[in-house]
């Protein structure tokens, strides 16, 4: 059982992204942090809009924002459930003005994701799901609709980052080929997710960098949809607690045959 009312949840969710619209193709200011990445007023507006929402909705579980994830592990460790938050997913995107920038909300559970919301601020559309509880988009004032996974067809859609790729990827992709034609689609933040929820895309492969709070809330979406998202090893992804956020490398699927999950070369599969 979810310890907050959906609609609520989602409602913040949503007044967050609108919140930055504010700044969308306005040339916003950007500040590189310490780790070089680019932070905007609007990450910032909809972090603090986000963190007063929540504490306010459920004041006895932590949240944990990029914003704000300078916690320390000793803190942290004794956390069983937190929210992770990333305000605004695809900042670079969001810079350049495009549509593909999101705001994700995720709900940690002895390490594994239970639930997620993914905002869309510039499409009007909003994401939710969970592994044990299905997935959902609704767009603008309309009737939330169901969505699923669809059975990887004769061409295989692969989605990828606008910015990242490595030689691992293309190995990946070149026994994908041996198998199954394919087709490469390029998108930024977890919209990647959303596509193969939605039924638009079959795989996800990620082998560049990405922190937890990138990656959980879609991930909970994904899942509920009826597909996976798997470490190197073929273990569900998890979000442990450790010192450093950035996650492993990992594949995320929809409804893949055997023969091209074996094409993965993924342990344990």
């Amino acid at each position: 059982m979810l310890p907050i009312d959906t609609e609520a949840l989602l409602a913040l969710t949503i007044r967050a992204g609108a919140l930055t619209l504010k700044w969308w193709r306005q040339a916003p200011e950007v500040i590189a942090k310490a780790d070089a990445s680019p932070v905007t007023a609007a990450d910032l507006a909809a972090h603090h809009m986000i963190l007063a929402g929540l504490n306010e909705l459920t004041p006895d579980i932590p949240v944990l924002s990029e914003e704000d994830a300078e916690i320390p592990l000793a803190n942290r460790q004794g956390w069983q459930r937190f929210w992770l938050v990333d305000p605004l997913d695809g900042t670079k995107e969001f810079i350049d003005g495009t549509e593909e920038f999101t705001v994700n909300i995720a709900l940690i559970e002895q390490g594994q994701v239970s639930f997620g919301v993914v905002a869309v601020p510039a499409r009007d559309a909003i994401y939710w799901g969970g592994q044990t509880l299905g997935a959902w988009r609704r767009i603008g004032n309309g009737q939330a609709s169901p969505i699923r996974c669809r059975k990887a067809a004769e061409r295989l859609t692969v989605v990828a980052s606008r910015r990242h790729t490595s030689p691992e990827q293309e190995a990946l992709l070149s026994r994908l080929k041996s198998v199954q034609d394919i087709e490469l689609v390029n998108i930024g933040s977890s919209l990647k997710f959303c596509l193969l929820a939605e039924g638009n895309a079959d795989l996800y492969p990620r082998f560049a960098p990405t922190s937890q709070w990138d990656t959980a809330a879609a991930q909970a979406i994904l899942e509920g949809a009826g597909g996976q998202v798997l470490g190197l090893t073929g273990e569900r992804f998890n979000y442990p607690q450790r010192e450093s956020w950035l996650n492993p490398h990992f594949v995320a699927a929809g409804q893949l045959s055997p023969e091209l999950l074996a094409a993965l070369q993924l342990g344990g599969q």
